[in-house]
């Protein structure tokens, strides 16, 4: 194997003490320091139009992506493997008393060996083989290993036949414009000189699956990432005659009772499986205390998926929503008679009303209907005065969107819709049936064969890369039903949130994910093992690379 280990080490470690939050300006520097430092290679002074420094577009900050391009030994050759990774990190207001320390791997780690931590920690910093900060694992070791192979080749051009393209995103940790971005600068350097994109590796952080998991793992394709919200329009009435309305927080609790870390909605594909759906917000709407019961509440939930498509989740979930919204009823109605009982009072019956569940598009369709253009109007302008409050996130923005649309139905009955709320991280799967995919699978195979000789702990090959990453954005694996589905049922699209399907469906390419192996992503114990991600997963990279381009 070739020696990298301590060059990638001594470049993590740069990379970690240069601060890159995610929306600050170390974010933005970062992309200097990488840019400069391709600069002051021989073969980059030879080619300075091979390295770019690119700013986002569509971006309310100044961010920028760092293109670096390799030409082998024969200029003519167009095929080209694209290395890429992302530069931000998270915050580091976990580190707590540590937090001063968070970019200075060495000293944090001293520190750890003297302080109280957690036993598993304690275990791994006593090997010597670990390093610990902010951004280690997640993943600017990763980065790293790439400047370290791109060095290698520019100083190797005999060694490549065919080209490397390496690509530092911004943004991962956000919105993803980052790579979004980059997806235009990748088609546009592809034309301007004639590259073929054969493959991309993304070299993002990997861990254990399990207590007690040795394997080091190397993944073919990537989960896709979804945001099923609901709005849940309630009857507002006051807290003295609570069955005089209908409180939407109790639809909520049923939603979440259902879906919250349940195996039935876990998708499975080649013998892997998701995680199962978690909630990540529950609220009502009001915006000040007083005694009248909630107009209507929202919720939303982590979806991942290998198989289901965003109309496939929609199908299933507007099925769980109507189920969740009877059983709310039935609930209402039974504890209405109960407290009759208990009450002993005379009460009027109940107000009869049918559970109404509605995805976006199809109340959309309903108003569209009802009240032509002038709500075709009325909903423009609302997107776009809505897009002046500029604290409203991506998922408050769509949520004010379906509160509106609810509105323009004008009637105070109880309902739900169901939409999307955040971006899409679209799934990835590769096949041996397509041959570009079959040749970058076997190229991956062949690599871990010849690496794991030189590494005790076995190297898996898995399909599926479980955390969401900028692999997504470069290849996707759904069908125009699915896209468009996405699409109407996403209040936000067009307006507050942009992605360009037809440029990434024109990259179109297959990737696979060999980085890092660490511990506690985005938490105060982050690290990475030394040795695997250091040595070994730059040689994986290496014998990928030879491989794909025939060497």
């Amino acid at each position: 194997m070739l020696e990298f280990k301590e060059e990638v080490l001594s470049l993590t470690k740069e990379l970690v003490q240069h601060p890159s939050i995610n929306g600050t300006i170390g974010e933005r520097d970062i992309a200097y320091k990488i840019y400069n430092y391709f600069r002051e290679l021989p073969y980059f002074r030879e080619h300075p139009t091979h390295l770019r420094l690119c700013k986002t577009e569509g971006d309310e900050r100044e961010r920028y992506n760092v293109l670096a391009l390799v030409k082998g030994k024969n200029a003519d050759l167009q095929e080209t493997v694209i290395l890429m990774g992302h530069m931000d990190t998270v915050g580091v207001e976990d580190y707590g008393k540590w937090k001063r320390l968070a970019f200075f791997p060495d000293d944090l780690i001293e520190h750890w060996r003297e302080g109280k931590v957690q036993a598993r920690v304690r275990q791994d910093i006593d090997t010597g083989d670990w390093i610990c900060g902010r951004g280690t694992v997640d993943m600017k070791s990763g980065v790293a290993g790439n400047i370290a192979l791109t060095r290698y080749y520019a100083e190797h051009l005999n060694e490549l036949n065919g080209n490397i393209l390496f690509v530092s995103e911004c943004d991962e940790e956000d919105n993803s414009r980052g790579i979004q971005s980059a997806v235009k600068d990748l088609l546009h350097l592809a034309q301007e000189e004639e590259l073929s994109y054969v493959g991309a590796i993304n070299t993002d952080y990997t861990s254990p699956q399990f207590d007690g998991d040795e394997n080091r793992y190397v993944y073919l394709g990537t989960v896709g990432k979804l945001l099923p919200s609901f709005f849940i329009a309630g009857k507002g009435t006051h807290a003295g005659q609570p069955f005089e309305g209908f409180d939407p927080n109790l639809v909520a609790v049923e939603l979440t009772a259902r879906l919250d870390y349940n195996p039935e909605f876990c998708d499975e594909l080649y013998g892997e499986v998701t995680q199962p759906p978690v909630s990540l917000k529950q609220t009502d709407l009001k915006k000040k205390y007083d005694v009248q019961t909630p107009l209507s509440a929202f919720v939303y939930y982590n979806f991942f998926v290998h198989s289901w498509s965003p109309k496939d989740v929609l199908i299933r979930l507007k099925g769980v929503a109507e189920e969740c919204f009877a059983a709310a009823v039935d609930q209402y109605r039974d504890r209405y008679l109960r407290f009759s009982r208990y009450s002993g009072n005379s009460r009027q019956p109940l107000e009869t009303f049918q559970p109404r569940v509605y995805t976006y598009e199809e109340l959309y369709e309903e108003c569209l209907s009802r009240f032509g253009s002038e709500f075709q109007r009325g909903m423009h302008q609302f997107a776009m005065n809505l897009l002046n409050e500029k604290e409203l996130d991506l998922r408050e923005y769509s949520c004010k969107m379906v509160e509106e649309l609810w509105n323009w139905r004008g009637e105070d009955t109880p309902g739900i819709v169901l939409f999307y709320s955040s971006v899409y991280f679209p799934r990835i799967v590769l096949s041996e049936k397509d041959d570009r995919e079959r040749r970058l699978i076997g190229a991956v195979n062949r690599a871990v064969k010849e690496v794991q000789p030189h590494y005790s702990r076995p190297i898996q090959v898995r399909n599926f890369f479980p955390y969401i990453s900028d692999m997504s954005f470069v290849a996707i694996s759904d069908d125009p039903e699915g896209i468009s589905a996405l699409q109407k049922n996403m209040p936000a699209w067009g307006t507050k949130h942009r992605m360009d399907v037809e440029a990434i469906q024109s990259l179109d390419i297959p990737v696979v994910n060999i980085g890092p192996y660490g511990m506690d992503a985005h938490k105060q114990w982050e690290r990475v093992e030394v040795p695997y991600s250091m040595q070994v997963v730059p040689n994986l990279n290496f014998q990928v690379i030879r491989h794909l381009l025939g060497m």
